[in-house]
């Protein structure tokens, strides 16, 4: 992308963040992933998420739009039912969070009750410290597989590979601090509209939450993600606590 836009281009991340799925992914398999989270409002699915403990999800900041339960233990939203969905009890946002383009996209779901770990449901560990540019990644979630296309009802993951941050930095003009960037900007895989808030998986691990990309043609750009490590203390504080 030529530099001259980068500076426009940012300016419009909070619309195109919301408008941005899992490009060019396949199914996932019914054993796996069983943490993925869809997030929902009272007209259906909005975002991803993953269920980090027994009574908490982790999505993005800027998912917090009239949600007001979650979905877990399916890969299909059309199979869904009262044992599936489970309100959400309080919302942890980030209190530096203001919007996409300024960072610290990410928001805790305290859920109305513990749920049972089994074959269908479990929880996804969080790093222990930062990335390695050659950690093997996946991106999931119930978004568009095209790029302006409609979200989809079974769940779909793509590999994605890290994008240096100095590179993304160059890309971008300007990004956020506390970052991610995988996927996008020289392949044809990433996520797009709908996929926003769930994880980016590197060796079994949650290591990022879906923030932002660009629309139009894609993949111009790397995608962005928040980087989880950067919050663990935060992340402690609320779930950590009695």
């Amino acid at each position: 992308m030529h530099p001259l836009h980068t500076c426009l281009l940012f300016h419009l991340l909070m619309y195109l963040g919301r408008s941005a799925a899992t490009i060019n992914g396949e199914l996932a398999p019914e054993n796996s992933m069983l943490y993925m989270a869809s997030v929902q409002n009272s007209k259906g699915h909005l975002c991803g998420g993953f269920l980090i403990s027994e009574d908490f999800v982790l999505t993005a900041a800027y998912c917090d739009d009239g949600i007001t339960h979650v979905v877990l233990g399916t890969h299909n939203l059309k199979s869904v039912n009262d044992d599936n969905k489970i309100s959400i009890k309080e919302k942890y946002k980030h209190e530096s969070y203001e919007k996409v383009t300024t960072g610290n996209d990410i928001m805790l779901l305290k859920l109305s009750k513990k749920v049972s770990l089994n074959g269908r449901v479990q929880t996804i560990p969080l790093p222990t410290s930062g990335m390695n540019n050659q950690d093997d990644c996946q991106v999931a979630g119930w978004g568009a597989i095209e790029t302006d296309g409609p979200a989809v009802d079974d769940l779909r993951v793509v590999d994605v590979s890290i994008i240096n941050l100095e590179v993304c930095t160059q890309v971008w003009g300007r990004l956020p601090d506390n970052v991610i960037c995988a996927g996008g900007y020289g392949t044809d895989k990433g996520f797009c509209r709908g996929d926003g808030g769930g994880p980016l998986v590197c060796n079994g691990k949650a290591v990022g939450v879906v923030s932002f990309n660009i629309g139009g043609k894609y993949p111009d750009v790397p995608n962005v993600y928040t980087d989880v490590s950067k919050y663990l203390p935060w992340i402690c504080s609320i779930i950590c606590s009695p």
